[in-house]
């Protein structure tokens, strides 16, 4: 360590450059990590609140909750303590008076089964026309009190509440009663046996142990549910793929720097050897000068990744997940000193009086 150590001062202008090129990779990295966890999050976050075990559609829907539709009858005979009505619709809304128009998705619940929101500001829905909306719609100007605008029909709905990390799609989860969401969906509202839902949540029904009377009806348990979300599965993909080949190509260019570097220093490493410093001392030198090297290109990418983070609009899907950017940091590093390690053989093979005449 105190060769490694006192190389670096020595030479501080080649290190400034390796750590350089440390810093770009690992910001980079950080920063696609934290816009493909904040975008698969914003695809998820209502259903994860759910903490539920399946969701029971429609077999046409092809796994879909916005192609569902279920009539109560169907499913009458499934409904425990554990099971909750979910009707979905994908709308626009604006609010009373304005003319800005924003994606959203509205979710028709029971506000006394499993599936009611926490309210964050305000409270739950207690009557008809009344909604609960999540949070990020407080930066649309949205606030408690206001009236929205549904697309779907001449509803108009009152907010009186906010929850947190509700959406669903990546849109913004507006809370109704099951009544009100089949009058804006089906203009009549209907909770008996011939009425209409979208899905019915499970929260602790085990597949094994579940039996579905009708061909018209299929169990999804949630993981497999959140896969079928459109777009959610080809998102996480594209960017896992993004994220491994930046790990490959860090390997690469990391890899290429020591071992250049380490052929520069020949004649150095020439003239250790001839002085009877063993090559063991000298490779551990240099694994310990890319530790070095990486951790502090590593540790300054992450805190550009933080301030980047701070000062991006909230219309950008970024979410900071500590247990990921914790992984990846000590893989970029693993991965520099495993550049280090193949740069090592090299030392081995070096004639002390080649190098020195060389």
């Amino acid at each position: 360590m105190f060769l490694a150590w006192r190389e670096i001062k020595y030479s501080k202008t080649r290190f400034v450059l390796i750590i350089g090129v440390m810093v770009l990779v690992s910001y980079l990295v950080f920063f696609l990590t934290g816009l493909a966890y904040g975008l698969a999050q914003d695809n998820r976050l209502a259903i994860d609140k759910w903490d539920a075990s399946g969701i029971i559609l429609n077999s046409e829907a092809n796994d879909n909750l916005s192609a569902s539709t279920i009539e109560i009858k169907e499913i009458t005979k499934l409904e425990t303590k554990s099971t909750a009505r979910l009707g979905q619709s994908a709308t626009v809304i604006k609010k009373a008076g304005s003319s800005e128009k924003i994606n959203s998705t509205i979710f028709g619940i029971d506000s006394t089964e499993f599936l009611k929101p926490s309210i964050v500001s305000g409270r739950m829905f207690e009557k008809n026309n009344e909604a609960v909306v999540d949070n990020s719609l407080i930066e649309k100007g949205i606030k408690l009190g206001d009236e929205l605008e549904l697309s779907i029909s001449n509803t108009k709905v009152k907010v009186v509440g906010f929850t947190d990390n509700s959406k669903f799609n990546t849109a913004p989860v507006i809370y109704l009663n099951l009544s009100d969401w089949q009058l804006a969906k089906f203009q009549q509202s209907d909770l008996t046996d011939t009425g209409k839902i979208s899905g019915l949540v499970m929260k602790n029904t085990p597949s094994s142990k579940l039996t579905l009377d009708s061909d018209k009806l299929s169990y999804l348990p949630i993981k497999k549910f959140i896969q079928a979300i459109p777009g959610y599965a080809a998102q996480t993909l594209t960017f896992g793929i993004m994220i491994g080949f930046l790990f490959v190509i860090a390997a690469f260019v990391i890899g290429i720097f020591i071992y250049v570097l380490t052929l520069q220093k020949r004649s150095m490493f020439g003239v250790m050897k001839a002085e009877g410093i063993p090559t063991s001392y000298i490779s551990k030198s240099i694994i310990a000068q890319t530790f070095i090297l990486a951790s502090v290109g590593v540790a300054i990418g992450l805190v550009l990744t933080l301030i980047t983070a701070a000062v991006l609009p909230p219309a950008v899907p970024y979410l900071t997940n500590v247990l990921f950017l914790s992984g990846f940091a000590l893989v970029l590093i693993a991965v520099a000193i495993l550049g280090a390690v193949f740069s090592v053989g090299t030392i081995t093979k070096i004639d002390p009086l080649t190098a020195i005449g060389g």
